[in-house]
């Protein structure tokens, strides 16, 4: 393994952790904290303030993680097309990277929608309506991200499995451990 494609893998998991933990955050922490506020003008205000000064890092994370997954992929394309069960695996994370940027982007839009359907609630029953709608799509969409991440994260741990030696660390200790 060279420095390089170790530099690639570190940037593929922290990037995707940092999908992972923004989102989640965002799910456990920013959303319920901006329904403290005193009406929905400033919930909404709440929110965006926290995800516009977030979005910027998760786009680079999201971004660098697609970069550096297409890096690992053509340094292991033998391994990718040869072993069943890393093709498998790829296929899937393929497929979770795909939720999880249309979870992203699906609530990166609704969450601009809500927030322009909030400021015109105050005044407008279709608005209302419609911010309702939004939110109630929103619950559930909040969670997507970190699912599909979180899912990303559990594949990647299977992949390094996949790469290491027979022996784990409850296994039988090597040779240099009995000398002690």
């Amino acid at each position: 393994m060279t420095l390089s494609s170790t530099a690639i893998r570190a940037t593929h998991l922290v990037t995707n952790a940092a999908w992972f933990g923004g989102s989640l955050m965002g799910a456990v922490g920013l959303n319920p904290a901006a329904r403290e506020g005193d009406d929905e003008r400033e919930r909404a205000q709440i929110s965006d303030r926290g995800w516009n000064a977030w979005g910027p890092v998760q786009g680079a994370a999201i971004g660098l993680h697609l970069l550096s997954g297409l890096a690992i992929v053509a340094d292991n394309r033998r391994r990718t097309v040869l072993h069943p069960p890393t093709t498998v695996a790829v296929v899937l994370k393929t497929a979770l990277t795909g939720a999880a940027l249309a979870a992203s982007a699906a609530a990166y839009v609704n969450g601009a929608h809500l927030g322009q359907a909030q400021e015109k609630a105050d005044d407008d029953p279709a608005a209302r309506r419609r911010t309702k709608e939004l939110a109630d799509r929103m619950r559930w969409l909040q969670w997507a991200t970190p699912v599909a991440t979180g899912g990303l994260l559990v594949l990647d741990a299977y992949l390094g499995e996949q790469q290491r030696g027979a022996a784990g660390l409850l296994d039988r200790p090597t040779s240099w451990l009995r000398r002690r």
